[in-house]
C-alpha cells in the first residue's frame, strides 16, 4: 500500500498540501510508452508478465500512443536513422514527461560502437534514470521504474516552467 503524504491527520481527516497529492497520484499512475528495438525488449517483456508484474507498480496500461503517454522507456540498440523518430516520439509526448533509458545499447551504444549506431540516447533527448544491463533483469527494470517514481513524487509542479528545465531543452533544441 501506498505511504501517505506528509500532513494533518486525525480520526476520520487528512489534509496535506495539493503539490503532494498530484506527486503522488502521478507517481502511481505512470503510463509508459515502450520503444524497444532488441533484446532489453524481450526483458521488459518478461518484466510485464506475471513473475514481475509492472502492474504492481502503477504501470498496468501500456501506451503505444505518446499523446496518451507520461514515460518513454527506450530499450535495446538505437540506430542513428532511428535517432529522428525517436525524438519526435518524444516531442509528441505532453508535459510533464519521463524517460528511462534501459540497457547498456540506448544507454551508451553497448558493443556497438559503429558508425550506425546512435552511442546513447541522451545525444538526441534529455534521459531522467539509466538502467544498466546487457540487457537487465527484471529486477533492474523494475528498479528503474520505482527511481522514477520517486522523481516523479518529490518534483516540484512549477518544476517545468522553471528557467533551468526550458535551458536544459534548448540545449537538445526542443521548445
Amino acid at each position: 500500500m501506498v505511504e501517505a503524504p506528509d500532513g494533518l491527520h486525525g480520526e476520520g481527516f487528512f489534509a496535506t498540501s495539493l503539490s503532494k497529492v498530484i506527486g503522488l497520484a502521478r507517481s502511481n499512475s505512470m503510463w509508459p510508452l515502450p520503444f524497444a528495438t532488441s533484446c532489453c525488449g524481450i526483458e521488459f517483456m518478461a518484466t510485464m508478465g506475471s513473475n514481475y508484474d509492472l502492474a504492481r507498480f502503477g504501470s498496468e496500461r501500456m501506451s503505444f500512443s505518446p499523446r496518451q503517454a507520461d514515460l518513454l522507456m527506450v530499450m535495446g540498440t538505437i540506430a542513428k536513422k532511428m535517432g529522428p523518430i525517436l525524438r519526435q516520439v518524444y516531442e509528441q509526448m505532453a508535459e510533464p514527461r519521463w524517460v528511462i533509458s534501459v540497457g547498456a545499447c540506448a544507454s551508451s551504444g553497448g558493443i556497438f560502437d559503429t558508425y550506425s549506431v546512435l552511442q546513447g540516447i541522451d545525444r538526441i533527448i534529455p534521459v531522467d534514470v539509466y538502467v544498466p544491463g546487457c540487457p537487465p533483469r527484471p529486477e533492474q527494470i523494475i528498479d528503474g521504474v520505482m527511481r522514477i517514481q520517486d522523481l516523479v513524487k518529490n518534483e516540484s509542479l512549477r518544476r517545468r516552467n522553471t528557467p533551468e528545465y526550458k535551458q536544459l531543452l534548448a540545449s537538445y533544441g526542443i521548445e
